[in-house]
């Protein structure tokens, strides 16, 4: 009995309870179903929206100090008074426009007035210091900035494309940069935000060899790497990983090529160097080849210029009326070259082999003091102008060349302001190069990204 009234009771009391709290409790019930869908069906649509920090680790190899971080890098931090696209064509960044003045001496830089640094400041003249050598700078106002040179150089639109930074890199790009972890004078490791929202963070982690960064993205120490020129790990390649998405790129800021040393007492021989040139493939598996020093997407390089194709028959025959032809089979040449190229410059001593050039090879960690043959690569700058690399007079001529008619066209193009004038300059700078090589230009190296998906 009393059982039975306890339970009318209870019964009485939650029909009470429903009727009085009966809308709060269809509404609570609502919510929990519109949340539980969402959960289900929405996470990937909404998470992206809402205001968290979202973090990419990035693996890069190479040492790099504080003065020396790769472009990647620099140029999502801050951008220059130009900026130079894919076809290396120069266009207006922080300065609207400028003028060229005093026969090409004279340039005047008018600025953006709506450009911000990370810290708040707004961009003003006083800000952009770049100090050039030789270079006198005039700020006449807040938004105007002149650099009056002592001689007229073409490419200067171009070398003001470097980033303008304040202290402790802070600059006017999507981020700013919020750690730096140091080994020594080297960093270890970069971290940047979102310069604006703060809601995403990329943390730049570097490595010695592209080994070390392959093991570390197998490990799960970076999500995403950068830069690498193969894509084997182990017994396999990273390609096959779980989830793991690999993109080929062309790296044109970067051209393997062989040098001659053209004081060498063989390679002096330009019909030698014609020879061992005749004997290289017109394809590499390791990148696009290339003919000449310069990027094909550049206007300097778009010349028609077809690349010279392989012919052993007419290399036997230059080889047989070099000078060296009477002791072919007795002398060796040394290709010196660096540890990453040592499979390529296998490559070549076999090309060499076929028309009875014999070679050995040795590596070097840096650019040798000397060598007969060196294989390795250099920057391809984004203006044509390579004058520090070809001209008979300057130190970083590491070939030795000297030819008379390339001293003249370097020194034209690089003062020579007309862009129809200049494509004709380095045209025939080209054609008289290649006629006359002091190098073999190989190829483009494809470089790969790799995410996980």
């Amino acid at each position: 009995m009393i059982f039975l009234k306890r339970k009318r009771l209870i019964i009485w009391l939650f029909k009470a309870y429903i009727k009085k709290w009966r809308k709060t409790i269809f509404l609570s019930f609502l919510f929990g179903l519109i949340v539980f869908f969402v959960l289900k069906y929405g996470v990937n649509y909404f998470i992206p929206l809402m205001p968290f920090t979202y973090r990419e680790s990035i693996g890069m190899v190479g040492a790099y100090t504080s003065d020396n971080l790769p472009p990647e890098i620099l140029f999502k931090l801050s951008t220059g008074l130009t900026r130079v696209d894919k076809d290396n064509n120069v266009l207006p960044s922080l300065a609207n426009s400028w003028e060229i003045k005093n026969d090409g001496k004279k340039y005047i830089f008018y600025l953006n007035k709506n450009i911000y640094f990370s810290d708040g400041k707004k961009l003003t003249s006083s800000e952009i210091q770049y100090n050039f050598l030789d270079v006198n700078v005039e700020r006449p106002n807040a938004y105007t900035i002149v650099f009056n040179l002592k001689n007229k150089y073409s490419p200067f639109l171009i070398t003001v494309s470097k980033p303008v930074f304040k202290k402790n890199f802070v600059g006017v790009g999507n981020f700013r940069v919020v750690s730096v972890n140091l080994n020594g004078n080297f960093v270890q490791s970069i971290n940047l935000v979102s310069a604006k929202a703060g809601t995403k963070e990329l943390s730049y982690q570097f490595y010695p060899t592209e080994e070390a960064l392959k093991t570390a993205f197998v490990l799960g120490e970076v999500s995403k790497i950068t830069g690498v020129k193969n894509i084997k790990f182990a017994n396999t390649n990273l390609s096959k990983f779980p989830n793991a998405n690999v993109v080929k790129k062309i790296d044109y800021a970067q051209l393997v090529t062989l040098f001659y040393n053209t004081k060498d007492k063989n390679l002096s021989d330009k019909k030698l160097r014609d020879a061992l040139s005749y004997t290289i493939p017109n394809t590499f598996s390791q990148g696009q080849r290339n003919n000449t020093p310069f990027n094909p997407n550049s206007w300097a390089g778009k010349n028609g210029l077809a690349i010279r194709q392989q012919d052993l028959d007419r290399a036997r025959l230059l080889l047989k009326d070099s000078v060296n032809s009477t002791q072919s089979a007795s002398f060796e040449i040394e290709i010196k070259t660096l540890p990453q190229y040592k499979d390529l410059a296998e490559e070549v001593q076999g090309y060499w082999q076929e028309i009875g050039v014999k070679s050995k090879i040795k590596t070097a960690d840096a650019l040798p003091d000397t060598f007969q043959v060196f294989l390795g690569e250099f920057n391809v700058p984004k203006d044509p102008d390579q004058y520090s690399l070809w001209h008979s007079s300057h130190e970083n001529n590491i070939t030795n060349y000297k030819n008379l008619r390339i001293d003249k066209l370097l020194e034209d193009g690089r003062q020579t302001l007309d862009i129809s004038e200049r494509k004709k300059i380095y045209s025939d700078f080209q054609k008289y190069l290649l006629d006359d090589p002091p190098a073999i230009f190989l190829y483009f190296p494809y470089v790969y990204e790799i995410t996980r998906k």
